[in-house]
């Protein structure tokens, strides 16, 4: 029941992630908006990572895929944060749901208290249960659905909640309207 929870939490997130790349361009996919360098299509490209690492490899089920940003080091530069130009969205998206179909079989496969090994967390870390690492994937995922749905508002104004037409000048207007009511002074007012 548990498992069955996590994975449809963690569904939700992955469509929403997918939502947030909805009719943009490949310029504004791959666009970074904020300091950080976050872009949208390389939060995509980064979660390929997380889920074939913690809930394939990590939980004794290799991906069958060996990924490019692992094989050459890169991953450890954030070589998993930018699609590079010979990485086209489709092959990344490809690869996000074949991460999605292999993390799903081992949901679906082993109990939340199966042991795990992340070979790349500190020696005394490393011992872990399948459990502890599909909540920390579905908790990043969500996060990341987070920034995703920021990064899409700065390009053209859609927010994740598929809000209304009309609802960013509605929050715009309210932002600069006087406030009064408990709490605030008349110098606010």
């Amino acid at each position: 029941m548990i498992a069955e929870d996590l994975q449809r939490y963690l569904q939700a997130s992955r469509d929403s992630i997918l939502s947030s790349l909805d009719g943009l361009s490949e310029y504004d996919v791959r666009r970074p908006l904020v300091p950080s360098g976050t872009n949208l299509l390389g939060l995509v490209k980064h979660l390929i990572g997380i889920e074939f690492g913690y809930l394939g490899d990590s939980a004794g089920r290799p991906a069958p895929v060996t990924l490019p940003w692992n094989e050459d080091g890169s991953v450890w530069e954030n070589g998993d944060m930018w699609a590079k130009p010979t990485e086209s969205r489709e092959y990344l998206l490809d690869l996000y749901r074949a991460a999605w179909k292999h993390s799903d079989e081992s949901i679906a496969q082993l109990p939340l208290d199966a042991p795990a090994e992340v070979a790349w967390w500190a020696e005394h870390k490393r011992q872990t249960t399948f459990g502890h690492l599909l909540v920390r994937v579905t908790a990043e995922t969500a996060q990341h659905a987070g920034h995703c749905d920021i990064v899409r508002e700065l390009i053209d104004g859609r927010s994740g909640a598929d809000n209304p037409d009309g609802y960013y000048d509605l929050v715009l207007s309210m932002a600069s309207a006087p406030t009064t009511g408990p709490g605030t002074s008349s110098k606010n007012a």
